[in-house]
């Protein structure tokens, strides 16, 4: 093991604690995923060389001073909050690493040789520091970086305790989305920070594991520690001031880097870390190194929750500068004998916005830019009717009377069918269209399936029916990246539509590409296609806060000659024709109504749902992630399974309309592939991510669910208790901070916020916990790498979201396939909004499926998800047997799964 992680002469408890480590899975393919940070800072000199510049020592207390730091990313999926917080208070981001990115020579290169960074901070990660492949280059860094400033959260504060000899053990019990109030013994790291109950320090905690207080060694020094073993919820904690930003700046008792053994010790706190019983009640929450510049803490500073999180990383950045200047000797010295490693190409780490720039094409006017075999000019035409939606029955009469004749084969409608308190205002629809538009099919080649290299085959098929089929190496977000990036367009096409969406991509992602983002592997394959889209190029959208309908059209610019010419012609029509038919529209709503009721009663089946898991075996389902969440592997695991019924002769058209009816939801949807005999019809209330032409990226998780009561009264009842909810409130909390880090990883430092924070929205037969979290893209990332660092949806996963993916994937025993994943548009103008595949019904192949889960936190109690699992489920099931002929009932459909 020496051999391994490189450490010449460890102690001998070094070695029998990896001895006596306990066997852990091997890590999840190590993809490295970080964003190209905003770039304006110039090149900076080493840190002491900076505080050194001034030989009157103003630059040295000037809290500007840019600090460099290397985060390494233990997995997690709270890093980029950590990122975001760093490159604010440092005024330049950091870089960020995987733990088995880089050797210990490499970082010994970079940070001795090249004097590239000032500190280091390892972020929190699912797992142990006694499993190397948890905690990777970590503990090197921390025996041999005896002289560099590093912050330990979570993880890193656990592998702090470790290589000193600290016993690592199973916390009293699993705390994960809770809060506890803070104690600490001014050091530091907590300077400006008030202690004690009832101060307003509360801090947000995820871990299963713990050090043990009477294991600590000499070389270390308690810090800070729960008040109590009592955690509380976050609305108990809404008299505090819990909105991030609100700091207490006091810095008058910051004292310089010294000796700290010293200094606590005159302070009567040099035998701290012997707790008596009392003491032992509470749980260890931070941890400093008696001479070493090295520090840790159990909580997490970074989260939404945390009071004084960013004050934290203002100290460390202040504990920094101060040791900086008094250990810059000794760094110049080691320098010289360090060399770089063999084989070894130096990195250009500092963020330098020329070097770094991509040509996006994110609105390139024809006239500028040099034409390309693969360039695509596209021009948007578009026609509106004022307050036309409410004179003809709304947008399920235009869509069944334009598009819904034969079954509405190769269909689309993305459908605001629910626009109560604000929450969606548009729909778009179509069908088959112009000259561009084509269906994309893709699917995972079954090499993907089962490691982590991506890939897959692609059929195109055109407006004509010729299909072409290709191998993507690459897969198919590379593919989709490549297609925006050929788009150029003007943007005064467009001027004066309330909306987004111009035409482009619609369709759907399954969860199953996840593979394609960082997933380690996919362990059942989709019986339906990993994504499908149309290229739509006449799309309908009707504005529900007016009625105002809008045609839309985009075609080719730029052609000539005779073909062209009839083609434009035909197109042309097809604005006038489409007009023509909204307007005659006018007064045939009863008759269409009727029309659909006359076709849902002759398209009954026979047929009852049989659930893929039994009761018992979901029951032990989430017992098993329970004993993921105890042993510190996770944090929240989003368990789900799926139901299913033969529905050969089903009219699934008339299943969506009555799922609309019953259960309307802003981010509905109804797709229908008929090459490949697929129907999906969704009633979603979750956004999964939009990005807005004003590059603001929008997240809206829900986690917390509960049924709507039978009065008005037991309603209001259970809308409180799902508001005031422990346990809701802590999946929420879990999944905010991680969408929070998922935007982080590709919006501008310090943009990232939280406008709505755990709001309950109620719908047709559930109140929902929603939260919304917003971001400022980074100008220089494309709309497909927004989406491929946010995929699939946290909501779905849970955290961290890479070991929750490899843990579910052991557990479920079947694809989630479509289920799970997201549908919307991707615009040929760089826009996008999909949502979460949720409260959805799939149709493919004669059998309907219907996906339901819950997200597991350590407060579940199994049979309460089992419940809720089926909650998820009675609305798209009701619909789809109300269209069976015995009519069976949602309860008795459900005696299969006991």
């Amino acid at each position: 093991m020496a051999n391994t992680l490189g450490i010449s002469s460890p102690p001998s408890w070094f070695l029998h604690s990896r001895l006596a480590a306990l066997a852990k899975p091997s890590s999840m393919a190590r993809i490295s995923f970080r964003p190209v940070g905003p770039s304006t800072t110039p090149p900076l000199r080493p840190l002491a060389a900076r505080l050194s510049a001034d030989s009157n020592g103003e630059e040295r207390s000037c809290p500007q001073e840019t600090v460099r730091t290397l985060l390494i990313d233990n997995y997690d999926s709270y890093t980029y909050n950590i990122y975001q917080e760093l490159a604010v208070v440092n005024g330049v981001p950091p870089v960020v690493i995987r733990n088995d990115e880089w050797t210990w020579e490499h970082i010994k290169y970079y940070l001795y040789n090249e004097n590239d960074f000032d500190n280091i901070v390892i972020s929190p990660g699912p797992g142990s520091p006694t499993c190397v492949t948890d905690i990777g280059v970590c503990l090197q860094v921390l025996i041999q970086c005896k002289d560099i400033p590093i912050l330990g959260v979570c993880l890193g504060h656990q592998a702090l305790g470790f290589i000193y000899g600290a016993r690592i053990v199973q916390a009293p019990e699993p705390v994960h989305g809770r809060l506890s109030e803070i104690e600490h013994i001014g050091c530091n790291l907590f300077t400006g920070i008030p202690s004690g109950r009832r101060s307003g320090f509360k801090v947000m905690r995820y871990h299963s594991l713990v050090i043990a207080a009477e294991s600590i060694p000499e070389e270390l020094m308690p810090t800070a520690w729960s008040t109590s073993v009592r955690t509380h919820s976050y609305f108990e904690t809404q008299e505090s001031d819990m909105r991030r930003g609100s700091f207490v700046n006091q810095t008058h008792n910051f004292q310089p880097f010294g000796d700290l053994s010293g200094d606590l010790e005159g302070a009567g706190l040099s035998d701290i870390g012997i707790l008596n019983d009392k003491e032992r009640s509470k749980v260890l929450m931070g941890l400093m190194h008696r001479s070493r510049p090295h520090y840790g803490v159990q909580f997490h500073p970074e989260s939404i929750a945390t009071c004084y999180g960013k004050k934290i990383f203002e100290n460390f950045k202040r504990i920094t500068i101060d040791y900086g200047l008094r250990c810059s000797l000794q760094k110049r010295k080691m320098a010289g004998a360090c060399q770089p490693p063999n084989g070894f190409q130096r990195r250009n780490l500092l963020h330098n916005k020329a070097a770094s720039k991509k040509l996006l094409h994110l609105c390139v006017s024809p006239t500028l830019t040099p034409r390309s075999i693969d360039a695509k000019y596209l021009q948007l035409q578009w026609k509106k009717i004022d307050c036309l939606e409410s004179q003809v029955g709304g947008s399920k009469n235009i869509f069944c009377k334009l598009f819904g004749a034969m079954n509405a084969e190769n269909t689309f409608w993305l459908d605001s069918s629910s626009t109560d308190q604000g929450r969606s205002r548009f729909s778009f629809m179509g069908g088959k269209g112009g000259s561009l538009w084509k269906q994309i099919t893709y699917k995972i080649s079954q090499r993907s399936e089962m490691t982590s290299k991506s890939g897959g085959y692609l059929s195109i098929q055109d407006v004509h029916g010729s299909v072409k089929t290709k191998f993507l190496e690459d897969g198919l977000f590379d593919f989709l990246d490549k297609e925006l990036r050929t788009f150029h367009y003007d943007k005064k096409d467009f001027e004066g539509l309330p909306f987004d969406f111009c035409g482009g991509f619609i369709g759907y992602i399954g969860y199953d590409l996840k593979i394609e983002c960082g997933a380690s592997s996919n362990r059942f394959k989709s019986s339906a296609p990993d994504a499908c889209f149309f290229f739509a190029d006449n799309i309908l959208a009707v504005d529900h806060s007016n009625g105002d309908v809008y045609i839309l059209q985009i075609r080719h610019k730029f052609h000539s000659g005779s073909n062209f010419v009839r083609q434009s012609c035909k197109e042309n029509s097809w604005v006038s024709e489409t007009e023509k038919k909204l307007l005659s529209l006018k007064g045939m709503a009863s008759r269409k109504l009727k029309i659909q009721k006359t076709q849902a009663i002759s398209a009954q089946c026979r047929g009852t749902f049989v659930v893929d898991k039994s009761k018992l075996q979901y029951i032990k389902d989430v017992e098993k992630c329970l004993g993921f969440i105890r042993d510190g592997d996770s944090y929240e695991l989003c368990l789900t399974t799926q139901m299913r019924m033969r529905v050969a002769t089903i009219n699934a058209l008339n299943i969506y309309l009555d799922l609309r009816e019953a259960n309307p939801a802003p981010y509905a949807a109804w797709l229908n592939f008929s090459r490949e005999n697929l129907c999906i019809c969704c009633s979603s209330p979750e956004r999964f991510l939009r990005l807005q032409e004003s590059g603001i990226l929008e997240a809206k998780p829900i986690k917390g669910t509960i049924a709507r009561g039978s009065t008005s009264e037991e309603d209001e009842y259970l809308r409180l208790q799902l508001e005031y909810s422990e346990k809701d409130q802590a999946e929420n909390l879990m999944i905010v901070d991680l969408l929070r880090n998922d935007l982080g990883r590709v919006c501008e430092p310090g943009s990232v916020r939280v406008p709505r924070l755990m709001q309950v929205e109620s719908y047709a037969t559930v109140h929902t916990l929603v939260s919304t979290v917003q971001g400022k893209k980074n100008s220089n990332t494309s709309p497909i790498e927004c989406i491929k660092a946010a995929f699939p949806g946290g909501s779905m996963t849970g955290a961290p979201k890479l070991r929750s993916m490899e843990i579910l994937d052991s557990i479920e025993s079947s694809s989630r396939s479509i289920y799970s994943g997201s549908i919307g548009f991707i615009s040929y103008n760089q826009t996008f909004d999909l949502n979460i595949v949720i409260r959805t019904i799939v149709i493919h192949n004669g059998e309907a499926s219907i996906g339901a889960g819950g997200a597991i936190v350590a407060l579940s109690k199994p049979e309460d998800e089992y419940q809720e699992m089926l909650l998820k489920a009675r609305a798209p099931t009701k619909v789809v047997q109300g269209h069976t002929r015995d009519l069976d009932n949602f309860d008795n459909a459900m005696k299969l799964a006991v």
